[in-house]
């Protein structure tokens, strides 16, 4: 089962910080890239972060600066600040194949931002 568990999610107001965290399997975690997308309501799962093996990390625009993205064996962090109403969404965990691309989703996480 190389499925990925999310958690962290919850409820907040404009500017204020949640977490993320996603952990999967031990054997794999470590050595594979990791992703974190989100779907926000009636639109399409999109990218947000990536992590690589070396700590590399990509963001998209819209959260380049009010996220941050990091990792050690067991986990991927998703720090996110600053939130805004527009971060509403269901965020999903991603471990990539063994050849690189998308792996299993995880079952996700909610994040709700309301002032």
């Amino acid at each position: 089962q190389m499925q990925p568990v999310e958690s962290g999610g919850g409820l907040a107001r404009p500017g204020e910080s949640l977490t993320l965290v996603c952990t999967g399997p031990a054997s794999i975690f470590q050595f594979r890239n990791i992703a974190w997308y989100r779907q926000r309501p009636g639109q399409e799962r999109e990218f947000v972060a990536r992590i690589g093996k070396p700590g590399v990390t990509s963001y998209a625009d819209s959260v380049k600066g009010r996220f941050a993205l990091s990792r050690d064996a067991a986990k991927a962090s998703l720090q996110m600040n600053s939130l805004k109403t527009d971060d509403t969404a269901v965020y999903y965990c991603n471990i990539a194949g063994p050849f690189g691309g998308l792996g299993d989703w995880g079952q996700g996480t909610q994040v709700t931002v309301i002032s």
